[in-house]
């Protein structure tokens, strides 16, 4: 089976999105699958391999850690033709995404995007960030979707948020699987001793990109007032980001020094020794579509507080965490961070429900899932066309799909001004 990847965030750029396409690239790979990324440079990254495949692209666009693809169609072009793959698997609906539907429409291949993201909660990252940018792109994704064959939703909260907002290709909920033994395999002492916590401290940890999506602040402020409260506290934070400095700022001016360790992005082994150290893992991030890091904490026996929002409605309630309203204040946060940790025997028992929680989310179980996605696909697809494309039928390909990206950007534009399906959804 050939599958070409397209995205725009990819190893070593820290995410769920760049997470993903590695985890499903390295467990296809081990089945025997010939999968290839698509990218773009990347500070740090090492140069293409036989596998991925770097594209020109700007570093840290407008002061983000996100690189910006540059085109260059005829290059890609080229790469593509040696890798003749069998499906096409998408996973933004922009940039990249714009030459992954290229390629799947001139070469007459399934389609596949899976909508990782609340577009919307990023355009931040955009100038002239505003209301009508954010419906821009919320209108953009639905589009994208109504271009693909199938789409992925992570989460059964994304696929419901995606039928309301108006996509009517087909959908299936499958989440980005976990190594549960992996991360169930942890060594609590072993972190602790090597970043200096007591072995009886109580840990509040955090994992991901540290962002302005992610809530931080409200975190931050959230855990700071914990931590003053409650002196044997410390508070973890795994990962990098923009963010980091605002962080440390918060949390210098209200706890002790002991109490805040920052030790970065982490990866492996250190990782899953990371979560294992902590009692309980802390989450405010709402622009999540389905919250890996936490399926990931809970593998490794670690409750969760967390506020809802898609993708994390589905896994954290009362058995395993406190699951707290999308608008919970900060003291609404402490006090479910207080009442789940005061009691260490108690926090035990959820530790362990917290564990058999994520059984669901076993990589092998969600591969499995989406290799026979993709073999239902390939077969549909390759019975449709049983011989080699002539060149008016790529012509016939690429000036439809370039119609279709077209209409896709007007009815975005659009959306800035008046109101759509897709944003009325999201907005009420």
């Amino acid at each position: 089976m050939r599958i070409t990847m397209f995205t725009n965030t990819y190893l070593p750029h820290v995410g769920g999105v760049a997470r993903s396409v590695n985890t499903y690239e390295e467990e296809f790979r081990r089945r025997g699958f010939d999968i290839n990324i698509i990218a773009p440079e990347f500070e740090g990254a090492e140069e293409s391999t036989e596998h991925v495949f770097r594209v020109p692209a700007i570093q840290n666009f407008n002061g983000s850690d996100f690189s910006l693809r540059l085109p260059q169609p005829y290059l890609l072009s080229e790469h593509i033709d040696q890798l003749r793959p069998q499906l096409i698997h998408s996973h933004h609906p922009f940039l990249l995404g714009d030459a992954a539907l290229r390629t799947a429409y001139e070469r007459q291949l399934p389609l596949v995007f899976t909508h990782h993201t609340m577009y919307e909660q990023y355009t931040h990252y955009v100038p002239l960030d505003s209301d009508a940018m954010k419906r821009v792109a919320i209108q953009m994704a639905t589009e994208y979707c109504n271009l693909c064959h199938h789409v992925i939703a992570p989460s059964e909260s994304i696929e419901a948020l995606l039928r309301k907002r108006g996509v009517n290709v087909p959908i299936t909920t499958i989440p980005t699987g976990i190594d549960l033994k992996f991360f169930g395999g942890g060594n609590q002492q072993r972190f602790r001793e090597k970043v200096g916590i007591p072995q009886d401290a109580l840990v509040v940890g955090h994992v991901g990109r540290l962002a302005a999506e992610k809530n931080l602040t409200f975190l931050t402020n959230a855990l700071g007032k914990y931590l003053a409260d409650h002196e044997h506290a410390v508070f973890v934070v795994v990962g990098d980001g923009p963010a980091r400095r605002e962080m440390v700022q918060i949390l210098e001016s209200v706890a002790a020094p002991n109490q805040i360790v920052f030790v970065g992005r982490q990866t492996g082994q250190d990782l899953a020794d990371a979560y294992a150290a902590m009692d309980v893992f802390a989450f405010a991030s709402q622009s999540e579509t389905q919250g890996l890091v936490i399926a990931e904490a809970m593998a490794a026996s670690t409750p969760v507080v967390a506020l809802d929002g898609p993708g994390i409605r589905e896994i954290v309630d009362e058995r395993n965490g406190r699951l707290l309203a999308g608008d919970a204040t900060e003291a609404d946060f402490v006090e479910a961070l207080t009442l789940l940790s005061e009691n260490r025997q108690r926090l035990r028992r959820i530790a362990e429900d917290a564990r058999l929680s994520v059984e669901s989310y076993g990589l092998k179980s969600c591969a499995d899932r989406l290799a026979e996605l993709y073999t239902t696909l390939i077969g549909q697809y390759e019975s449709k066309h049983d011989h080699d494309l002539t060149t008016w039928e790529l012509i016939q390909g690429r000036l439809e799909a370039e119609w279709n990206l077209m209409e896709e950007k007007a009815s975005a534009l659009s959306a800035a001004v008046i109101e759509t399906e897709a944003t009325r959804a999201t907005l009420t």
